[in-house]
């Protein structure tokens, strides 16, 4: 009995398929609202995440258990510069 239910219930909504004029379908207000509501989302995800990247420290510190290396003498800058910490490339 339940497929002469749902076969009723077909047939009742085929003539209410045929009014619509497949030209004239829009999303209309629910759908606006439904993207405008994931791109509101978006946007407050990306601005938490830039938040949180900005609060994140790249500045790397010395491994207290590595074996100390052999000062370099004074003239020489090295690899690191003349500042003696390497900084992150930006870009």
């Amino acid at each position: 009995m339940p497929d002469m239910s749902a076969s009723l219930a077909l047939t009742h909504l085929v003539p209410l398929a045929k009014e619509v004029d497949e030209n004239k379908v829009t999303p209309g207000v629910l759908g606006f609202i439904v993207f405008a509501v994931m791109a509101l989302a978006v946007w407050g995800l990306m601005k938490s995440m830039n938040r949180q990247l900005g609060r994140v420290d790249f500045t790397e510190e010395a491994d207290p258990k590595a074996a100390p290396s052999e000062p370099e003498p004074a003239g020489s800058a090295g690899p690191a510069g003349s500042g003696g910490k390497a900084s992150p490339a930006k870009g």
